[in-house]
C-alpha cells in the first residue's frame, strides 16, 4: 500500500513538476537582454525621430495639395521607384506607429488611383503591422506569459481559439487604434499567418474608402474643398463594415452554440 502511494505521489509530482522546457522558457522570459529589446527600441527611436521632424504633418492635406503636381511628375518619371518608395514608406510608418495612416492612404489613391493605390497600401500596411507584431512578440511575449495571471491566460486561450474572427472584427470596426491591434495579438499567442491574413482582409474595406478619396483629391483641391475624413462613419460605409463584422463572428457564435 505504501509503495502504491509512493508510486502515485511520484506520478503526480512528475505530472505537475515543471519540465526542462518550462524552466528554459521562464529563464529566457526573465532575461532583460538588450538583444531581445533591440527591435522595439529601434521602432521607438524611429517614431521619436519622425515626430521630432514633424513628418506626420508633412504627410497631411496641405503638403499634398501644395505639392501635388511635383508628386505626380516624379511618379510619372520614376514609376517603378515610386511604387517601391511608397510601399517602404508606408511600411515604416506603420511599423513605428506614426499617426499618418489616413493621409498616406489618401496619398496612395492620389498617386496611383483607387485600386492600385489601395493594393499598395495593403501591402505596405500589412508588412509594417507584421514587423511591429513580430518585434513585440520577440521582446515581450515570453515575459508576459510568465507574469500574466490565470484570468489573462484564459483570455489568451479563448482569443487563440477564434483568433482569426476576433482580429478580423478588430480590423473592420474603426473603433480600435491600429497600433493597439498591431500589438495586442503579439501577447496573446496569435500565429503569424493568422495575424497577416486577418490584417490584410480586415483593413481592406477602409483602405479602399480612403484611397478613393485620394483618387478625387485633385478635384477637391480645385474646388477649394477638403477630403471628408469622417466618411468612414457615414451610414453607407459604417453599416456594411458592421455587417462584415457580424459575419466574421458567426464561426465564434457557432462554436459556442455547438459546444453547449
Amino acid at each position: 500500500m505504501n509503495e502504491d502511494r509512493t508510486e502515485l505521489s511520484g506520478e503526480n509530482a512528475s505530472d505537475t513538476a515543471p519540465t526542462a522546457v518550462d524552466f528554459a522558457v521562464r529563464e529566457e522570459a526573465q532575461k532583460s537582454s538588450p538583444r531581445r529589446l533591440m527591435p522595439v527600441l529601434l521602432l521607438a527611436v524611429g517614431l521619436g525621430a519622425a515626430l521630432a521632424f514633424d513628418l506626420h504633418h508633412f504627410m497631411g492635406f496641405e503638403s499634398l495639395s501644395e505639392n501635388r503636381n511635383a508628386i505626380l511628375s516624379w511618379k510619372h518619371d520614376n514609376y517603378s521607384l515610386s511604387i517601391a518608395v511608397f510601399i517602404v514608406a508606408y511600411g515604416i510608418a506603420t511599423a513605428i506607429s506614426l499617426p499618418a495612416a489616413i493621409w498616406m492612404t489618401i496619398a496612395g489613391g492620389f498617386m496611383f488611383g483607387t485600386v492600385k493605390g489601395g493594393v499598395l497600401v495593403l501591402v505596405g500596411a500589412t508588412l509594417g503591422a507584421t514587423v511591429i507584431f513580430l518585434a513585440a512578440r520577440y521582446a515581450f511575449a515570453d515575459y508576459f506569459h510568465v507574469k500574466c495571471s490565470g484570468a489573462v491566460q484564459k483570455l489568451e486561450a479563448g482569443f487563440k481559439e477564434n483568433a482569426f474572427s476576433y482580429l478580423l472584427v478588430l480590423r473592420l470596426v474603426p473603433l480600435f487604434p491600429f497600433w493597439l491591434v498591431n500589438l495586442v495579438p503579439a501577447f496573446l499567442g496569435v500565429s503569424t499567418p493568422i495575424y497577416v491574413v486577418s490584417t490584410l482582409l480586415g483593413i481592406m474595406p477602409g483602405t479602399f474608402v480612403y484611397a478613393s478619396l485620394g483618387n478625387g483629391l485633385g478635384m477637391i483641391v480645385d474646388k477649394g474643398g477638403m477630403p471628408d475624413l469622417a466618411i468612414i462613419w457615414s451610414p453607407q460605409i459604417l453599416l456594411p463594415l458592421l455587417g462584415l463584422s457580424v459575419l466574421a463572428m458567426i464561426p465564434v457564435i457557432y462554436r459556442r452554440y455547438t459546444s453547449t
